[in-house]
């Protein structure tokens, strides 16, 4: 039997005020429910969606990009909720795109607690139908995107369930490189949060919540360390750029997704889809329904062995 958990994403009105976006979301236009299937902490868990219709869509490529185009407000699909470590992403090379968990020579893989920290330090996700083109060199970084769509960072107060989708705007961007391939990760808060009206760029974050984007730089550079890889390195010398940078990096990711759906880019990434106009997989309802059908049943979450999942790594312990 299918488990669904509702999940809800909204549009924003026009706000009265020009430039400013409302702290409260107005009456939702669109809501999207999750489908578990395969038991949790497996190899077989997916969380696969729906739409308000009840149809199976992609994460990746039927939910807009934008929940308001004019004021640059985005969705986010939350993937590991904050405090949690299991590398949980959208599947881009899958069907229907659902939510898994990553595997690493054959293990469910675990990002390291590095001390103090215990898991991921912000809600993190990403932004549907965005996508960073391994086959195109950034400018800014002189490297080709790592083949994912782009990553958020959301630093709000509340913890959103896995697989939530909530609107957030941008604040800042970090342009890190992972292993020679460009990784944006786009700070940004929940446009509910409590602080949302008062913290509108980096320099606000700095104020309201200290050391944060400092913590932030130290995780990404030293998160694979316990892994026996070197230090993450990053463009401007590890330096933030400022929210208009961050929305003009989304919307170019934009346009690079737009070609990949359309097949037009060299890919071996899953576009299968239900609603991009031009797209060259584009399926009918029974046929992304399929998909989810032949996945295994639902079960009850199975136990984590894994000691990684919860040991605490010292950066500087000496051996």
């Amino acid at each position: 039997m299918l488990r669904t958990r509702q999940v809800l994403a909204s549009s924003f009105k026009r706000s009265l005020l020009r430039g400013a976006v409302p702290a409260v979301l107005k009456k939702p236009k669109m809501s999207f429910s999750t489908v578990f299937r395969g038991a949790e902490n497996t190899l077989e868990f997916r969380i696969f969606y729906k739409n308000a219709d009840g149809q199976i869509i992609s994460p990746f490529h039927d939910i807009p990009a934008y929940a308001d185009t004019e004021n640059k407000i985005y969705n986010m699909v939350v993937e590991v909720p904050r405090w949690t470590n299991a590398k949980m992403e959208i599947a881009t090379k899958e069907k229907m795109n659902p939510i898994k968990q990553d595997v690493k020579k054959g293990n469910l893989r675990y990002v390291a607690n590095v001390y103090p920290q215990r898991g991921y330090p912000w809600n993190y996700g990403c932004i549907p139908q965005t996508w960073e083109n391994p086959k195109h060199v950034d400018k800014n970084t002189n490297e080709g995107g790592d083949n994912d769509p782009v990553d958020l960072c959301e630093i709000g107060s509340r913890v959103p369930a896995r697989g939530e989708v909530i609107q957030v705007k941008a604040l800042g961007i970090l342009a890190m490189i992972d292993e020679g391939e460009t990784d944006w990760k786009v700070m940004c808060i929940d446009v509910k949060d409590e602080l949302a009206d008062k913290i509108n760029n980096l320099d606000d974050v700095e104020k309201l919540k200290p050391g944060y984007l400092a913590d932030t730089r130290k995780w990404f550079r030293t998160y694979k360390v316990p892994d026996g890889k070197p230090e993450n390195n990053f463009a401007f010398d590890g330096e933030y750029k400022d929210k208009a940078f961050a929305d003009q990096i989304i919307a170019e990711t934009y346009q690079q997704w737009q070609t990949l759906v359309r097949g037009e880019a060299e890919s071996s990434l899953a576009i299968e889809n239900v609603s991009v106009d031009g797209s060259k997989a584009k399926l009918s309802a029974a046929e992304a329904q399929a998909v989810v059908d032949a996945a295994p049943a639902v079960g009850a979450a199975a136990a984590v062995t894994d000691m990684k999942a919860s040991r605490w790594f010292y950066l500087e312990a000496k051996n």
